[in-house]
């Protein structure tokens, strides 16, 4: 078995006089404290990619920094994907035996460490290179095409979409660390600027510095723990415009392979834990993965579905929506979230429940890069 043995995000939002390098080990220190393992237990080490230091070799110099010797170390680079695909890479290492203890990490100072104009420019490397981005879209453009198309197929309005802005900002406001804690409604999502008709600037994610660890073992530690019990992934396009008619199709083929993998289906997970750069983003994806009927994420959040006491639990942190989006570390965070609640140390935090099994799903690109995994609580 492989287990997820810790985890843990930083404070995400603007924390001066950080670096990746200061941020990935401010996790990494956390995580070799809650695993009770030294630096000279990590025979691993994953390290997700950095947009303020674009280092060739980020792992071995993250490795050096930190003061580990792994036998294997690897970069990778898929975008928003990347937290979740670094985590399945450490269950193979680990089920293979190639490693026993794998420390995955990622962080960067994007809010601090980079202007306006260069993020822009950085992110817009996910269009094409001659079809789209001389036409100067951005990625919010690029989603704002996909939520008009959902708004239309679906019969969802945008007051749907906005209702998860709003459920992520409550999480968000009971949670420690968080970056956007203030109290939303729905018209204030409404009344937000537009950024790219339809998406407004509270139904994307704000920029944030932050980073994240996780320890992938091939031991448990003592009390409840957490398995990889399936993981799967799917990458179906990288170019919004080479994209299937069906956008969500990696998204419905890597939980597929994840659940097939773990034995089970929809109806047998208790905890959520859904990739959410923008609010059609969370949509899209929470309806790929079989959780909610097409055009209905929206309204099942409105009714309290996904709320921390109701039948499905989501992003109980407050997601990159509100507790902050920092690049790599950003959805890694949901992961750590997912553990610290399936294993009941969220403290007043705690949701209802013991669930079994828990959902994780990363999105790279537009919608182009997937990779679920399910995670099982073991007593």
């Amino acid at each position: 078995m492989t287990w997820l043995r810790a985890a843990h995000a930083t404070p995400f939002g603007r924390l001066e006089g950080s670096d990746p390098l200061s941020l990935m080990s401010e996790a990494a220190t956390r995580v070799l404290a809650e695993s009770g393992l030294e630096r000279h237990d990590i025979d691993g080490l994953i390290c997700g990619y950095a947009t303020t230091l674009p280092h060739l070799m980020l792992a071995t110099l993250f490795a050096e920094t930190f003061g580990l010797s792994p036998r294997y170390a690897h970069g990778m680079q898929m975008g928003g994907a990347t937290g979740a695909g670094m985590i399945h890479l450490a269950r193979i290492l680990v089920a293979s035996g190639t490693c026993r203890n794998v420390l995955v990490v990622g962080g960067e100072n994007r809010l601090t460490g980079q202007s306006r104009d260069t993020s822009v420019q950085t992110l817009a490397q996910v269009g094409h290179a001659r079809g789209e981005v001389p036409a100067g879209a951005t990625i919010p453009a690029y989603y704002a095409l996909a939520a008009a198309r959902y708004l239309h197929d679906t019969g969802a309005t945008q007051e749907d979409l906005a209702a998860l802005a709003v459920l992520m900002r409550a999480n968000a406001a009971r949670t420690p660390g968080a970056q956007l804690t203030a109290p939303l409604s729905v018209a204030d999502v409404m009344a937000s600027r537009p950024i790219s008709e339809p998406l407004k600037l509270l139904d994307c994610c704000p920029i944030s510095d932050g980073g994240a660890a996780v320890l992938v073992s091939a031991e448990r530690g003592e009390g409840p723990a957490v398995r990889i019990a399936g993981a799967g992934q799917a990458h179906t396009h990288q170019h919004i415009s080479e994209a299937p008619d069906d956008l969500a199709l990696g998204a419905r083929q890597s939980v597929a392979r994840a659940y097939g993998e773990a034995g089970i289906g929809p109806d047998d997970v208790g905890y959520l834990a859904i990739y959410d750069s923008f609010t059609v983003t969370l949509a899209m994806l929470l309806e790929a993965v079989g959780l909610s009927a097409p055009g209905r994420a929206g309204r099942d959040g409105a009714a309290g579905r996904f709320d921390a006491g109701g039948a499905l639990p989501l992003n109980t942190h407050g997601g990159l929506l509100s507790y902050g989006h920092c690049g790599v570390a950003g959805a890694m965070a949901h992961v750590a979230e997912a553990l610290t609640q399936m294993t009941g140390r969220a403290g007043a935090r705690q949701i209802a429940g013991q669930p079994a099994h828990g959902l994780v799903h990363g999105d790279g690109g537009v919608l182009s890069s997937h990779v679920s995994l399910v995670l099982e609580r073991v007593s």
